[in-house]
């Protein structure tokens, strides 16, 4: 008798753990079909909205954020299949379009989010104050080109300024230590040379025909071939996350001190000059197409993209209607 008391739980045991068994594989099964989103995003406040996609994920996706300190390297990512998707700036996808990268834009990024700084208490007030001065200049950028136009604007050419390479993270920095008098760079740079009272503002080179067109969405051209419902989830979440950060400029600053370690009050003063964004419209399409040309006047590139397979704004219409 004892034996058979003993017996009959150990079955309902046996039959409640086999029963549960299908539910735990169920779980098991959803898990492993998640679709994680490999995000690159630049070290740049103006790089934030990918910081916001978990807020809006859908269900049976996640992201994982990839941070570049070089546009290049993160438009380089996406063309290597290192990440699924980039933001990064229009120039340096417009130089690998040109040399036939398989890369594509899909979305729109931020307008904005530049500016030229020089040291508060030295002579530079203006564009033509450059000429004979050091001035920091990351290759391959946004900053780059725009500098470039501006000075044609004004009369001059690189060759009137000493161009010296640093990152932008590093810009603050040397025009603190004086290793340059001043400095093409991207917020929260300038916001931080602001705070800390060694800089001060030269010029927003918005000025341009080129307007002030910064950061796209990038991919493979073969993920909007093979994987278009990806595309549309990733440009929604930007079309998410960009609203919501520009609604809520606190959580937009508090989002780049928590996630990239930036200074809470040179980010604040940055958030005045970034204009996060989405969408693919017909002025930001000009403006493009208005940027290459001019890397194919002061010889940054050897051809024009072909704009054809380099915009594609399909997705971004749909989102739009």
């Amino acid at each position: 008798m004892e034996s058979r008391r003993i017996s009959f739980p150990s079955r309902r045991f046996l039959l409640a753990t086999t029963l549960a068994a299908p539910a735990v594989l169920r779980v098991t099964r959803a898990r492993a079909d998640t679709v994680t989103i490999r995000m690159g995003a630049l070290k740049l406040i103006h790089s934030i909205t990918p910081w916001f996609y978990e807020r809006f994920l859908p269900a049976g996706y996640k992201v994982e954020i990839i941070p570049f300190e070089s546009p290049t390297d993160c438009k380089s990512a996406v063309v290597t299949g290192s990440v699924d998707f980039g933001t990064f700036g229009v120039a340096a996808g417009i130089l690998g379009a040109a040399a036939h990268e398989p890369v594509v834009v899909f979305g729109s990024a931020c307008n904005k989010g530049m500016a030229v700084v020089a040291r508060k208490d030295g002579p530079i007030n203006t564009l033509k104050d450059l000429k004979g001065k050091r001035v920091a200049i990351w290759p391959g950028s946004t900053q780059e080109v725009f500098i470039l136009e501006r000075l044609r604007m004004e009369g001059m050419t690189i060759r009137d300024v000493e161009a010296v390479r640093v990152s932008f993270s590093e810009m603050p920095a040397a025009l603190a230590r004086g290793d340059v008098d001043a400095y093409v760079g991207a917020e929260p740079g300038p916001g931080l040379s602001l705070f800390t009272g060694v800089g001060k503002i030269v010029e927003y080179p918005y000025s341009t025909a080129m307007g002030s067109l910064n950061m796209i969405m990038g991919t493979h051209r073969d993920t909007i071939a093979q994987k278009p419902e990806l595309v549309r989830v990733v440009l929604n979440l930007q079309k998410q996350g960009s609203e919501y950060a520009t609604a809520h400029p606190a959580e937009m600053v508090d989002m780049a001190v928590t996630k990239l370690g930036m200074k809470r009050e040179a980010v604040a003063l940055s958030v005045q000059n970034v204009e996060l964004n989405w969408q693919m419209t017909p002025a930001m399409i000009e403006a493009g197409k208005t940027y290459a040309q001019h890397m194919l006047e002061l010889k940054q590139i050897r051809a024009l993209p072909d704009f054809g397979t380099f915009f594609d704004s399909k997705i971004s219409d749909q989102l739009a209607v």
